[in-house]
């Protein structure tokens, strides 16, 4: 199914009833009076991209494109629910959005927020089709999506073209922030380069230097930079790449590679594959007698990865991650996101939703700081690089890449026996400061390009 025919939320709510209603939320033609506050003039900016036209009604339109079918599907769905718990909390001025963006009072800038979403099938063309038409229809003043980094950096590309704001969805390429950055995108997430400075010295202090590691690794952005980064990380404990196992993206058997995983001597079998593919992965790896053999590590962890393998596969195996529900006991505003997400969905949030939310908080903020929706200001708002909140306490955008600078959190998975509750999957070991993790701002060769 193409995104033109898929432009809907879940339970068939269509795109005629979103658009009039607002992100599923019902309501008549006319704002409530707490809509509508003073803004910043129009006129006060030349037109570029979609500003005025769509910021000068009452409400404004965020386009959406997140897999909802395909290998990426149970994350993208995981997405989506942080970003509609995040349109319904800016909207009505829920106490977290203003810990997150303190001038926020209901709507942004007054205005209402409206979303449309399309399901990528995390596709590039797809992605970039379904939000050109948001642009072009809805006159989007932001964009959003990506579960695979490949989408990433296809929007990131459209948004510099179109001059329409891009915050990423999930993208753990390098080169989102790196080779492919670009003035009109920015990413909160964690990536390849953190990931393996943070999990790398726990891998190395648990397993030993001078150790032969296997490789899975999709055949795309984000599988190649997180590879590289992992490899480039070890070879300083002296680790070595006995075989790099390429695979495309939604492969359905993974049974030739895992006989060249079995047969190569390695001593630890690090699976760089996401959603379907790590978990399909994964199954087939303890099918071959894998994991009697050699250790397994998740360098960039994958929401719902543990569930979905089933018969605690992870016991005991290490990954980094953005976000794990059982940090509410460190972080105030993480207890609060994760029981407004416990009453809406009725499960805890894996950290597809906490990223989600958290790229919308943080917009409402940068342009309630520019006080318009003139992109430029609203870009220079995020490049002061000034200390703000999020889910996982103080972070920063730093200006030369637009990247988030935050922390990677180092989980160990849990045997069932060990699981205090039905999603006590993982248990925290460390929350690694994102700083120290980094690359210098133009390593990876980012060129953001010009504001108009």
């Amino acid at each position: 199914m193409s995104p033109r025919h898929n432009n809907r939320l879940g339970g068939g709510v269509s795109r005629r009833t979103l658009l009039q209603a607002g992100a599923g939320l019902a309501g008549g033609a006319l704002l409530p009076s707490a809509f509508i506050q003073p803004a910043r003039a129009v006129g006060d900016f030349p037109a570029i991209g979609t500003y005025p036209a769509g910021s000068s009604g009452n409400s404004v339109f965020i386009g959406i494109a997140v897999p909802r079918t395909g290998a990426y599907a149970v994350q993208g769905e995981d997405e989506l629910k942080g970003w509609q718990l995040a349109v319904e909390h800016i909207n009505s001025g829920h106490e977290l959005i203003r810990k997150i963006s303190p001038k926020t009072k209901k709507g942004v800038l007054g205005k209402e927020v409206k979303f449309g979403v399309a399901d990528s099938g995390a596709k590039p063309n797809d992605a970039v089709q379904a939000q050109q038409r948001f642009i072009t229809e809805n006159k989007a003043v932001l964009m959003t999506g990506s579960t695979s980094s490949a989408v990433a950096v296809a929007l990131n590309k459209l948004a510099q073209r179109e001059k329409v704001l891009y915050v990423a969805g999930i993208s753990g390429s390098n080169d989102t922030t790196g080779k492919d950055c670009v003035r009109y995108g920015f990413r909160q997430n964690f990536y390849g380069q953190t990931a393996a400075a943070a999990i790398g010295p726990i891998v190395v202090k648990t397993f030993g230097k001078n150790k032969k590691a296997a490789y899975m690794t999709p055949d795309y952005t984000y599988g190649h930079t997180v590879t590289k980064s992992m490899q480039d990380y070890l070879a300083t404990a002296g680790w070595t790449t006995v075989t790099n196992q390429v695979s495309p993206l939604g492969a359905p058997d993974f049974s030739s590679y895992l006989l060249n995983v079995a047969n190569s001597g390695a001593d630890v079998l690090i699976n760089v594959n996401w959603g379907r593919d790590a978990v399909l992965s994964i199954q087939q790896a303890q099918k071959f007698g894998i994991f009697d053999k050699m250790k397994l590590v998740v360098p960039y962890q994958i929401p719902f990865l543990a569930p979905e393998t089933g018969g605690g596969l992870l016991a005991g195996v290490y990954a980094a991650t953005d976000y794990w529900w059982t940090l509410e006991d460190r972080y105030p505003l993480a207890k609060m996101f994760n029981d407004a997400f416990v009453k809406k969905f009725g499960h805890h949030p894996e950290w597809g939703a906490e990223n989600a939310y958290t790229s919308f908080a943080h917009w409402a903020r940068m342009v309630e700081t520019a006080g318009t929706f003139y992109p430029p200001d609203v870009i220079k708002a995020y490049e002061k690089g000034e200390t703000i909140p999020s889910l996982v306490g103080d972070v920063h955008y730093r200006p030369e890449d637009h990247q988030l600078v935050r922390p990677v959190v180092i989980v160990k998975g849990k045997a069932p026996k060990d699981m205090k509750n039905k999603e006590d999957f993982w248990e925290v070991v460390e929350v690694v400061p994102g700083g120290p993790l980094m690359q210098k701002p133009d390593a990876f060769g980012c060129k953001l390009g010009d504001y108009t």
